[in-house]
């Protein structure tokens, strides 16, 4: 089970609430904040229960391990919500350039868009998970007759990446570490040869 009992969720969208959910169903407090402020995350709090608190987005940026769901191009601005440094980011973003239908790829140059996130938020041990999945996916109970879903991670700092598969696993996922935010960053991302990919892994023993 995670040591990290309070975890921050910034953004309030299908997967910001999903892994609102799933925290909450195991027993974490967590902290969710969006940029539009507490009040309009009210009744989201109320159906996830007494563990969840609607908080401004600096609130939601406190805690040990933040799950990151913002839109991408929102990611600058994060910036100035707290001291990242030392932190467990978990980057389920993707590198869409806008909101809506035709939303085009955010440009990084040559960077991943991991790497281009970690730039943005100084001294974060950056690890990335859950965005190779559709929403609903994350949503739904992960384990399956045939096997568990598979959550992939990428990432620098071995012990980040290894609480963060310890809480996906403790959420009923399958977590397959791809290396680092270079090579396993450059598989998950939006162009990457796993993105939108769903596979289950069989349980063996």
């Amino acid at each position: 089970m995670s040591t990290h009992r309070t975890i921050g969720v910034l953004g309030a969208g299908e997967v910001g609430q999903a892994v609102a959910d799933k925290a909450v169903r195991h027993g974490h407090e967590v902290l969710i904040g969006n940029s539009r402020g507490p009040r309009t995350l009210e009744a989201l709090v109320d159906r996830l229960g007494p563990k969840a608190r609607a908080v401004t987005a600096e609130e939601a940026a406190k805690p040990e391990l933040v799950f990151l769901s913002v839109p991408f191009f929102a990611v600058p601005e994060l910036t100035r919500l707290t001291t990242w440094s030392g932190k467990i980011v978990v980057d389920t973003t993707n590198q869409f350039a806008a909101a809506g239908p035709y939303r085009g790829r955010y440009d990084v140059g040559d960077l991943t868009g991991s790497e281009w996130v970690a730039g943005h938020l100084p001294g974060a041990r950056v690890v990335k998970a859950l965005n190779t999945l559709y929403a609903p996916f994350i949503a739904a109970d992960p384990r399956h007759a045939e096997g568990r879903l598979v959550a992939f991670c990428a990432g620098d700092d071995a012990d980040a990446k290894a609480a963060v598969a310890g809480l996906l696993d403790e959420f009923g996922f399958a977590a397959l570490d791809l290396g680092g935010l270079r090579e396993g960053g450059r598989l998950m991302q939006l162009d990457g040869a796993l993105s939108g990919k769903h596979l289950l892994l069989q349980d063996v023993g």
